[in-house]
This record gives C-alpha cells, sequence and structure tokens, in this order.
C-alpha cells in the first residue's frame, strides 16, 4: 500500500533548566563541573525525541533564577524541564512555579542504580541526589497554588521506563505546540437536533489555545469549479493507488465505485486540498447540506475520500460539525496515533466486542490492508450519496477520546483502552472494527457513558491514554481514564 506524505507539522519547543545548591561549588572540587555534564546528557537525549530544546544552564538560588526568568518566558516554550541534578533549596523552583504559565516537568535520573557503599562518600552521593528536592519542590508547587508537577524518575542510562517517559513527554509538547498554534476550520452548522455537537469557539481558544476560523461552504465552489484536467487525473491516479474497489456485498445501498463517484470525489479532493491551503488551516470540522440537486450538495457529498486521505496525511477532519472531537483527532495525530472519527455501533454479544467506526472521515493510516471505496446510493440519516471509505483497524491496541462538554460549559476528556480484533464487518461503505474492551463490553460500555462523553470519539492504535492524560494535565482538562474494575488509572 502507498503511504500518504506527512504534512509539515509543528515542532514543540522545551527548555532545560538544572538546578543545583551554590553552597556545594567550594565544598566540593570539580562537583559543579561534573552535573553540568550530567545536565547535557539530559539535552542531548531530548534532542532525539524531535523537539526543539533550549538548554538555560543551571541554576543555584533564587537571584540567579529570576534573572533567568525573563529568558525563559521570551523563549516561547511548550514544557521546561527542570533537571534535579542534586539537592537544590525550593526558591529555585518556586520563582518558576510563579512566574510561567507553562507544564513543568521535573527530571530525576541519578547515574548509579544504587551507591556503591563501601567506597560511598558525600561527593558520591550529591551526584546522586536528583529526587531528594522533589517533595520540597512539590509541597511548594502546592502552597502556590499549582498541582504537583508530574516527575520522570529512574537512572540517566539503561532505564528505558525512564526514556518511554521523556519521550512521552517530547510528544506532549508537540501536541501542545499545535493545539496553541492551530487554525481549526468550522463549517457549516450542527446536524439538527445533536445536542451534544454544539461547542463553543470562545471556550475552544480558552481551553486548547487554538483559533477557530468560520468557513462558509460556499467557499469550497469556486474551487471544484476551477479543478484542471491533469490535476483531477492525478488525484484519481492517487486514490486508485490507495484504496480497492471490490464487488459489492449484501448491502444495496453499497455498490461497487463507479466512475461518477469516483470523478465527484477526486474533484471534491483537489478542491479541499486547495481550500485548504488557501484559508491555511491545520484541520476542519465540517457539516452542511446544501440544496437538494444543487452543486453544492454535490461538493459536500463527494468529501469523504479526500477528507481520509487529509486525516493520513495529518490534517484532521471530522464531520458532523464535531469541533470537538476534531481536537480529539488532532491530539491522536500528533501523538502517531492516527486518530480515526468513530462511534459505537452495534454490540456483538457473541464475541463480547462492539463495532466501532462511523461513515466519514477515516484515518487511513490506521487501516488493517487497503481500505476499501465503494458507491453508496444514500448516506444514512444524510442527504446526498457518493463514495464512501471502508476499512477495518489494524489489529492489536487501540485508545479512544471523546471530549465532552459539562454542565458549566468546560472540557472533559474520557478514555478508553481496549484491542481491535481482525473479525468479519459489514460491506456498508462505513469503517468498522471490532473493539474489546474490558473487563467485559456490557460494562465497559456502561461506565462509559456515565461520565459523559460526546457520542463521537477519535479512535487510534496503540495503548495512549497515559499520554492523553499528560495533555489534559498540561491543559487543566479533567480526563477520567474508564477501565475495568482494579485496573491501574
Amino acid at each position: 500500500m502507498p503511504t500518504l506524505q506527512r504534512r509539515k507539522l509543528p515542532i514543540g519547543r522545551v527548555g532545560v533548566v538544572a538546578v543545583g545548591h551554590h553552597v556545594y561549588w567550594d565544598q566540593f572540587d570539580g562537583l559543579r563541573a561534573e552535573l553540568l555534564d550530567k545536565a547535557r546528557f539530559l539535552v542531548d537525549r531530548l534532542e532525539g525525541n524531535g523537539v526543539e530544546v533550549h538548554d538555560f544552564g543551571l541554576v543555584d538560588r533564587a537571584a540567579s533564577v529570576y534573572a533567568l526568568l525573563p529568558k525563559l518566558k521570551a523563549a516561547d516554550l511548550d514544557l521546561l524541564f527542570i533537571d534535579m541534578v542534586t539537592y537544590a533549596t525550593s526558591a529555585t523552583f518556586g520563582v518558576l512555579a510563579r512566574g510561567l504559565d507553562i507544564p513543568i516537568v521535573l527530571v530525576a535520573l541519578q547515574p548509579r542504580a544504587a551507591l556503591d557503599y563501601a567506597a560511598g562518600t558525600t561527593y558520591m552521593q550529591l551526584c546522586n541526589d536528583d529526587f531528594c528536592s522533589v517533595p520540597e519542590f512539590s509541597g511548594v508547587a502546592l502552597r502556590m497554588g499549582r498541582s504537583a508537577p508530574p516527575v520522570v524518575l529512574g537512572t540517566l542510562e539503561n532505564d528505558p521506563v525512564a526514556e518511554a517517559e521523556l519521550a512521552e513527554w517530547c510528544a506532549v509538547a508537540n501536541v501542545l505546540k499545535s493545539l496553541r498554534t492551530a487554525r481549526i476550520g468550522h463549517m457549516g452548522h450542527v446536524l439538527e437536533a445533536m445536542l451534544d455537537m454544539h461547542t463553543d469557539p470562545t471556550a475552544v481558544t480558552a481551553a486548547f489555545g487554538c483559533h477557530v476560523v468560520q468557513c462558509e461552504a460556499e467557499e469550497l465552489l469556486p474551487f471544484y469549479r476551477n479543478v484542471s484536467e491533469c490535476e483531477l487525473n492525478a488525484k484519481k491516479a492517487e486514490i486508485l493507488g490507495f484504496f480497492d474497489t471490490p464487488d459489492p456485498g449484501a448491502d444495496p445501498v453499497a455498490q461497487k465505485l463507479d466512475s461518477k463517484d469516483l470523478e465527484s470525489a477526486a474533484r471534491a479532493a483537489v478542491a479541499l486540498d486547495a481550500f485548504v491551503e488557501a484559508k491555511r488551516l491545520d484541520a476542519l470540522a465540517y457539516y452542511y447540506e446544501g440544496a437538494a440537486d444543487s452543486e453544492l450538495r454535490e461538493v459536500l457529498a463527494s468529501l469523504i475520500v479526500g477528507n481520509s486521505l487529509l486525516c493520513a496525511s495529518g490534517f484532521p477532519m471530522c464531520g458532523e460539525f464535531d469541533l470537538k472531537t476534531c481536537l480529539a483527532m488532532l491530539i491522536m495525530d500528533r501523538l502517531g496515533m492516527g486518530g480515526s472519527f468513530a462511534e459505537f455501533h452495534p454490540i456483538d454479544f457473541e464475541r463480547g466486542t462492539v463495532l466501532v467506526g462511523h461513515d466519514g472521515p477515516h484515518h487511513i493510516g490506521i487501516a488493517d490492508g487497503k481500505p476499501v471505496l465503494r458507491s453508496l446510493r444514500k448516506y444514512h440519516g444524510k442527504p446526498g450519496a457518493g463514495a464512501g471509505v471502508e476499512f477495518r483497524v489494524r489489529e492489536g491496541p487501540i485508545t479512544i477520546l471523546s471530549i465532552g462538554v459539562t454542565a458549566v460549559g468546560g472540557f472533559k476528556f474520557v478514555v478508553g483502552q481496549g484491542e481491535s480484533e481482525r473479525l468479519p464487518i459489514p460491506a456498508t461503505g462505513n469503517t468498522n472494527t471490532h473493539g474489546r474492551f474490558g473487563p467485559d463490553i456490557r460494562s465497559f460500555l456502561l461506565r462509559w457513558v456515565r461520565e459523559g462523553p460526546t457520542h463521537h470519539f477519535a479512535l487510534g492504535v496503540g495503548h495512549r491514554a497515559a499520554a492523553i492524560e499528560k495533555v489534559a494535565q498540561c491543559l487543566g482538562i479533567p480526563c477520567v481514564r474508564v477501565t475495568p474494575d482494579g485496573a491501574p488509572r
């Protein structure tokens, strides 16, 4: 299967500040230089995790932190790592906790897995005192009205748990950068009577930082009308390279892809690419019907294939005007999970699974094999007809994220982890995959709905609930992980 070229995505900017205690330097010759080498080791490791790293050196007293604070603010950081290279007084942290409005992560990675007790010295202890100040820093954070900062705890080398935590925090920094700089298109209106779809764009900007760009559906028409034959043929060839077009199954609504639907899908995809480029968008949530038999309805009914190609390239597209799920898809995409538009379909009580999917758009980058295109004679529950995308998500661990709105207008993350299983799906031109969630499908679904999610969610591959929880923590958004009884959250 060919791969789509990913769009150029924003890169998170992280800072590193090492902390120490100035009294030690005259007491222990060479200690400061050794700790600076240790701090450089962390900077080098972070630079291998796909972020832009700014090294601010070592601070060892309150005065040096006050002097550094303006530089940290000017650096426009997404996240700050404090490298606990030895014991440091909490004045070094208190200035940062009060003065910065960005997530702070404490890194306590000692060089030795254990002291050489027989040969142990005070110098050796101070080189490995990374955790010593962590309780002090955490207590000061709480006294200053902040949450206790997260901690990466372990050894400097040969510690895969700590290395994975650092990599995940760098991924979170990339998510935060994408969220706070994104231009999210919002086109059309809510599908009538879907009360859970309504989202306040101002609340989105307040919570996530991104700007919501209000778009008119009619803005697509000039791009659709001006597609050249060369562009059209190239897009048709691209589509046929990515998708299979099998014979129909049992559903009379879903037929073999016909040339008319292929042409409409290709023309709409070219127009959509040009539209998002002209509007400088990073994602788009839309729903609009257009008048019956109008050119606009034809365009809007033909967007699913182009949507799915965009999703796989790193541009989340979300149907039914669902701005919240568009954000969930963006978070998953930036975490490298995919992020497909989804909801719960019929339950398979015999197998203990639930079909998870939607009628479009989809992230074909997480498909199990080549996705399928079918000509749909009607879009159930919506006007129009055209090409539909069908695939199952590749087998293995999956994560789902729904972003709901609370009674007071705030956002809430609801997260679940399960498994995608390679089991039969109906040939309906819709994406479906069998999701298995513990402890059993009935209990999981009942627990899920009790948390008040939006009925849509983003579906991604891998078990990444912990990373999503970190994103929520950085944004100050409540996050609930729906788990089996006794499972860790």
